[in-house]
């Protein structure tokens, strides 16, 4: 199985257990991809995930078998070459558009997983990995607030999720639909840059049920839980974020006990992750020491 994440330095709590979900729900092969690059706008600077934190990484995946892989790929010069100039300064890092770089990579396979690295495995993704992809460019679930709002067709709900998709990435370089949307985020300010183009410019996308990427509310049939951002309205409007590393607000906020066992083993591994990674920015985080 062919998984992608994307990002920078500072997604390796989220990567460790989101990598951490898939052991514990597949024994299949599994080749996991890592795009990262430096890239900056007028506010900061984003560094690269460090080769300590994939070699540590491509270790723990080898426990479970020898076949298993972790890879990085720093294209930061696929980045400047062909910068998202008009989206660099979103409320949204310019890491989530990491992914529309991946046709570039010969070495990208033509079956692929993209998963967010707030998204954590409950159950076994074979059938979903496995599906047709025969003309099928993407395939994913609705967006639980997004499909209210955002519509190629007002006939029916038709806007994805990007958090999770399934990629035919054959397709993909054939129908040139990364390289336009690259040329899109360059170009045009979108809210949510990557997701709206992709749910422009993609002309066949297959929709499937939520348990593939529940946004919203767990169900016992869920197989990815995708950490998103909600909104709350009693006592009072709320805007909230938790993502699955903050486990106590996971506890507390959430009332969400299900991952105790993922916790477990996630907490035995982080704190030698994040010293062999080197990654001070993540080490002096008040959530990560919070979360110990």
């Amino acid at each position: 199985m062919n998984i992608l994440y994307c990002g920078d330095e500072k997604m390796t709590r989220g990567l460790l257990l989101s990598i951490l979900s898939l052991l514990d729900h597949t024994k299949h092969h599994l080749q996991i991809y890592v795009l990262t690059a430096t890239i900056s706008n007028t506010k900061q600077t984003f560094y690269p995930v460090s080769d300590q934190a994939i070699a540590f990484l491509d270790q723990l995946v080898k426990k479970q078998n020898p076949a298993n892989n972790v890879v990085k790929f720093d294209i930061t010069k696929l980045i400047a070459a062909q910068p998202p100039t008009a989206n660099l300064e979103t409320n949204f890092t310019p890491n989530c558009m990491l992914r529309l770089y991946a046709d570039q990579l010969p070495a990208i396979p033509d079956r692929l997983l993209y998963l967010d690295t707030d998204v954590l495995c409950r159950h076994s993704f074979t059938s979903f990995y496995e599906q047709n992809l025969t003309d099928t460019e993407v395939v994913g679930t609705l967006d639980h607030y997004g499909k209210w709002f955002f519509h190629q067709s007002w006939r029916q709900f038709d806007y994805l999720n990007s958090g999770v998709m399934l990629l035919n990435m054959a397709l993909i370089r054939e129908t040139g639909l990364f390289a336009r949307c690259r040329a899109r985020c360059q170009t045009t300010w979108m809210f949510m840059p990557d997701q709206s183009a992709l749910n422009q410019l993609c002309t066949t996308k297959r929709i499937v049920p939520d348990k593939f990427n529940e946004q919203h509310q767990l169900q016992p049939e869920t197989v990815f839980q995708h950490f998103t951002t909600s909104f709350r309205f009693f006592p009072w409007f709320q805007v909230v974020t938790i993502k699955p590393w903050e486990i106590k607000r996971v506890h507390d906020e959430l009332d969400l006990h299900d991952y105790d066992s993922l916790y477990q083993q996630y907490q035995q591994l982080n704190q030698a992750f994040q010293e062999e990674a080197n990654e001070s920015t993540t080490t002096n985080d008040p959530d990560f020491l919070r979360d110990r």
